[in-house]
């Protein structure tokens, strides 16, 4: 009985130890960001000495922290729940002094070169850029491990160096460690993983029929083009419309015509004092954009994304005035655009052979298009609970 008791409480112990080593496993991988353009799970871990930037950080669901000693993880530990990891030398470890990474600090183009998936011996790979360049090694680093199970995330010293990691050769590294004293960075980080997780939402987009179309006159209009591709069946930032509370969907100048060339970075919106969608589900007049800011382009089928404006181009050009109602309620919107063959309105998604942008040349009563409703009032872009008439 005493070896039989002895041998359950061995197996016991060994049963204890593998789990331990799991749980350690998954509060490591835990401590991910939420999903980045790419569609895949971004890591964040703070390296700081600051206990406000680890405040930041634990209030925004990163709780993964770097240490050059176990008694400062210890006293940390004590105050907060957070994953601490410990740097000895060139190499991680946790608080079972497993290893679960590796530091490679890189300078030339010839330690750049060792850093490949065949000369990596531990799943997760920290890289410490030293030269002046970032931006081609890490998307050199993006292409050689491509596919491979290991994670390879990249030191930051702030946010915007974060970003350029995040987004090189779009996919991204796998994430980055964050080695800041402000917390501002941990704030601005967030934001930045807030904005690009809007993208993955869908918006709702309404059919309603054209009641009215009538010239009406001059106007400065405003041109948008971006820095980014835009494709058929997708409008500037979705919509923009006159009135906040029901916006259209404004086709980019991206198809072929016989008389002029294809823009497909540009979508004439519209007058200047119309609104369009930024993100954060707010809105700025046309006449507030310039380059750098950011927009929202949207398909017909509500799918959307970030672009940012390269250029703002306002002109005095001939107006139209398009009401529509909606179909599904009682709403009646209503939108001024160029009058341009040039310019159009998206419709619903008719199948092959129909009409997805329909010119507002050959815009007639009764045709339909998209909208998207909204809250009627506004305050600097920002959505509010007002009462508000507008005409």
């Amino acid at each position: 009985w005493v070896k039989f008791i002895s041998h359950l409480l061995s197996g016991f112990q060994i049963r204890c130890h593998i789990a331990s080593a799991r749980l350690r496993l998954q509060c490591i991988k835990m401590c991910s960001a939420p999903a980045a353009p790419g569609g895949s799970k971004k890591t964040v871990w703070v390296w700081t000495e600051n206990r406000q930037v680890m405040t930041a950080a634990v209030e925004r669901g990163w709780n993964t922290f770097l240490f050059g000693s176990k008694e400062v993880g210890k006293d940390w530990s004590s105050t907060a729940r957070i994953h601490p990891l410990f740097i000895d030398g060139l190499e991680i470890f946790d608080e079972g002094n497993q290893k679960v990474a590796a530091i490679s600090e890189i300078s030339s183009p010839s330690e750049l070169q060792l850093i490949q998936p065949d000369n990596v011996e531990v799943q997760n790979n920290v890289i410490h850029f030293r030269g002046d360049w970032q931006v081609i090694p890490a998307e050199n680093i993006v292409a050689a491990f491509q596919g491979c199970a290991g994670a390879v995330l990249a030191v930051s010293t702030n946010s915007t160096e974060a970003q350029v990691f995040l987004e090189a050769l779009e996919q991204g590294l796998d994430g980055v460690v964050l080695k800041v004293e402000d917390m501002d960075d941990i704030i601005k980080l967030k934001d930045y993983f807030d904005r690009r997780n809007e993208a993955k939402s869908q918006l709702q987009l309404t059919k309603a029929t054209v009641s009215k179309v009538e010239v009406v006159g001059m106007g400065d209009r405003v041109c948008v083009d971006l820095c980014s591709i835009m494709r058929p069946g997708e409008g500037l930032l979705v919509c923009v419309g006159s009135y906040a509370r029901g916006m259209f969907l404004v086709h980019s100048e991206c198809l072929e015509t016989n008389y002029i060339a294809s823009r497909p970075f540009r979508v004439n919106a519209g007058p200047v004092h119309a609104y369009v969608t930024v993100p954060g589900n707010k809105t700025s007049y046309l006449s507030e954009l310039q380059s750098g800011r950011e927009v929202i382009v949207v398909d017909q089928n509500g799918l959307w994304r970030t672009s940012i404006v390269g250029r703002v181009k306002i002109e005095s050009r001939p107006l139209i005035l398009v009401e529509a109602k909606e179909n599904s309620g009682n709403g009646t919107y209503s939108i001024f655009l160029q009058n341009a063959e040039t310019v159009a309105l998206i419709g619903p998604d008719r199948g092959s052979g129909g009409r997805t942008a329909i010119p507002v040349t050959s815009l007639k009563v009764g045709d339909e298009v998209l909208v998207r409703k909204q809250g009627g009032a506004r305050h600097t872009g920002i959505e509010i609970q007002e009462f508000i008439v507008e005409k």
